[in-house]
């Protein structure tokens, strides 16, 4: 008889045993991160399609704090309609063009300062992978978040080959297998129940702890967004009001001295 609650809680615990044996890699990201963090910078996130998910588990949501800038393109990942306006066949299609990355990157000030976390468990589709490009060409440190089984059975689809690993600084590992789903059913051809979400939370969550420790050992401890639950109502707003406007303090640095426009010829 067919055990699929029992076979993906199997492999989620392999996937806590990959996420537990890049420690050090895990600690890598923290330092630089918090360093962007301290010296009055974000760490810019970005993920399309469903890495959108990895990307809001870091900012903002509970047990989080300010520092994160989340880019998130609805035209790539708002496809909860799945077909018709803003469906799942356009995102697909908008994440394979090229020059998307720069414009995209076009609305910030981004400096060396900074740092990058780009997610993509494949790390093949265009988009992602010219993100990572235009924040290395910054002196940006790129940290990426993939599947290595599952980038290494995809297609590379940029013409020279490469792949988003090869613009990272420091790559880590979901652990998911190659197709992402872990879970085989009998009598069923596909395998189901994706991994990459749960070992990329896993990773978001490390970091997140770890640049926690290194911003409070440095004396400027993260105000962490906290239910009413468990510091009672009125801190609780207090901690979201003060998060919400430090994050918009650090969010103006980066359109305050954005590079003028490049002037577009008419046709003529």
């Amino acid at each position: 008889m067919s055990q699929p609650t029992t076979d993906y809680l199997s492999e989620c615990r392999r996937l806590v045993e990959t996420v537990q044996a890049q420690r050090a890699q895990i600690e890598q990201a923290a330092d630089w991160f918090s360093n962007t963090i301290l010296a009055g910078r974000m760490v810019h996130l970005f993920g399309s399609g469903h890495s959108r998910i990895l990307v809001e588990e870091m900012w903002p949501r509970y047990g989080s704090f300010p520092g994160f800038n989340p880019i998130v393109e609805l035209s790539l990942t708002f496809h909860n309609l799945v077909v018709g306006a803003n469906g799942q066949r356009q995102a697909m299609f908008l994440e394979n063009v090229s020059g998307l990355a720069e414009r995209i990157l076009r609305n910030f000030a981004i400096t060396s300062e900074d740092s990058a976390l780009v997610i993509s468990s494949s790390g093949c589709n265009l988009v992602p992978i010219e993100i990572a490009e235009q924040f290395q060409s910054r002196g940006v440190p790129v940290v990426a978040i993939i599947s290595h089984q599952h980038a290494d059975a995809t297609p590379p689809q940029r013409p020279d080959g490469k792949k988003l690993q090869d613009f990272a600084d420091l790559v880590l590992d979901t652990g998911a297998p190659a197709g992402d789903a872990m879970v085989r059913v009998p009598g069923l051809d596909m395998p189901v129940a994706p991994g990459s979400t749960v070992g990329g939370a896993m990773l978001i969550n490390c970091i997140k702890a770890e640049v926690a420790a290194r911003l409070t050992a440095a004396g400027q401890p993260p105000k962490v967004l906290s239910g009413a639950a468990l510091l009672g109502a009125k801190r609780a707003a207090e901690i979201f009001e003060s998060a919400y406007d430090e994050h918009a303090r650090r969010l103006a640095k980066l359109y305050a001295q954005v590079a003028p426009s490049t002037p577009v010829e008419e046709d003529k």
